[in-house]
C-alpha cells in the first residue's frame, strides 16, 4: 500500500538569484517557508542535480532546481488488539512504556502494527486527534528504543503537550549504556543534527549552515562499568536518534545500536539499542498538576546491567 505519493516541480532561476528558501517560497507560495526548509533539510531538492541541504545557499541566474514534496496519503488505520504497558491514563492523554521493536506510528514498511493501531483499539475516538497519520501522537521514540512516550485524547491535551515539548518544559530523561569510559562525569553535547550528507536513512552532527538543526543533549555518568558505562541523558531539544548521534559522535555510541556502533558482541541478546525513555515529567493540560511517569527498564536491559557488573567484580 503506498502511503507516501510524490509531487516533482522543476524550476529555473531566470530573474535575480537570492537564497534558496527565500527564492522558493516566491515561486511556490501555497507552501510555508518553513515547509520549504524542512524539505531542504530532508535532502528533498536538488540543485543543478545536486541534494542541497542548506536553507542558505545562493541561487543564482540559470540555476535549475528540481523540489521532491512528499504528499501524504490518507491511511486506513485499523485498531488492533495488541497489548500495552500503561504507566499512566486518564480522559486526556495516555503515557505508554513502549516496548523494543513497536513502531510508534504507520509507515511505509510497518503499515500495520503500531503504537498507533494498537491506542486505537483502546482508545475512544482517537482518530482525529492531531492529524490522520499520527494520532493522538506528541513526540516520537526510535523502533528500538523502549520507555515512556505520551499520547493524546483531545486536540487540546495535543496542543498544550506538544507545546510543552517546544517549550522544553516537558522533561525527558533517558538512562542508557554506552561503550567506553567518558573522561568526565557530566557534560552538555551541543552539536547540531541534519541528514547524513551520503547516507539518507541516517542523522549525523551537520553543521547549522549545511542544514543541521540545534541539537542539546545534557548527560552524566551513572556508574562505570569497565569499558562500559550506564548514562542518564536529558533532552533539550528532539531531533531524529539525537542521543544516538551525539554519543556516536563523542566515540561513546549506545550499546547495541544498529546504525550508529560497530556491532560488537557484549554477550548479551538484545532486542534493541540499550536507550531507554526511563522518566517522563509533564503538566497536566487540564488540572496543571505535575505528572511524572517512570517506566521500568526492560529485562535486557537489566540483564546486560548484570552480566557487566559481573565482569567488574
Amino acid at each position: 500500500m503506498d502511503i507516501v505519493k510524490e509531487e516533482v516541480i522543476e524550476l529555473k532561476v531566470e530573474n535575480r538569484g537570492d537564497r534558496l528558501d527565500r527564492w522558493l517560497s516566491r515561486q511556490l507560495p501555497n507552501i510555508s517557508r518553513s515547509r520549504l526548509q524542512k524539505l531542504i533539510e530532508e535532502g528533498s531538492v536538488k540543485l543543478n542535480g545536486q541534494v542541497c541541504t542548506s536553507k542558505k545557499t545562493q541561487v543564482a541566474t540559470g540555476d535549475r532546481l528540481q523540489v521532491v514534496i512528499p504528499i501524504p496519503q490518507p491511511l486506513d488505520l485499523q485498531p488492533e488488539a495488541i497489548p500495552l504497558n500503561i504507566l499512566y491514563e486518564d480522559e486526556h492523554l495516555i503515557i505508554i512504556n513502549k516496548p523494543a521493536g513497536l513502531v510508534v506510528h504507520p509507515a511505509p514498511g510497518h503499515e500495520t502494527g503500531t503504537l498507533v493501531n494498537a491506542l486505537l483499539c483502546h482508545c475512544q475516538n482517537l482518530a482525529g486527534i492531531g492529524g490522520v497519520q499520527r494520532p493522538g501522537i506528541v513526540h516520537r521514540l526510535d523502533k528500538d528504543t523502549t520507555g515512556a512516550i505520551a499520547v493524546a485524547k483531545t486536540d487540546y491535551a495535543h496542543q498544550h503537550l506538544q507545546g510543552q515539548i517546544k517549550a522544553k518544559t516537558a522533561r525527558r530523561e533517558y538512562w542508557g549504556i554506552v561503550y567506553g569510559s567518558p573522561n568526565r562525569d557530566c557534560a552538555t553535547i551541543n552539536l547540531p543534527i541534519g541528514r547524513h550528507p551520503v547516507d539518507r536513512k541516517k542523522m549525523a552532527v551537520v553543521p547549522i549552515e549545511k542544514g543541521g538543526r540545534e541539537a542539546v543533549t545534557h548527560w552524566q555518568v551513572l556508574e562505570r562499568l569497565g569499558n562500559y558505562t550506564l548514562m542518564e541523558f536529558l533532552l533539550e531539544t528532539g531531533r531524529t536518534h539525537q542521543i544516538r548521534v551525539h554519543c556516536s559522535h563523542t566515540g561513546h555510541p549506545i550499546v547495541g545500536d544498529p546504525i550508529y556502533s560497530s556491532g560488537r558482541s557484549v554477550g548479551v541478546n538484545l532486542s534493541g539499542q540499550a536507550l531507554h525513555a526511563r522518566k517522563l515529567s509533564l503538566i497536566h493540560p487540564v488540572s496543571g498538576k505535575e505528572i511524572e511517569a517512570i517506566a521500568p527498564l526492560p529485562a535486557d536491559f537489566t540483564k546486560l546491567l548484570e552480566v557487566l557488573r559481573q565482569r567488574t567484580i
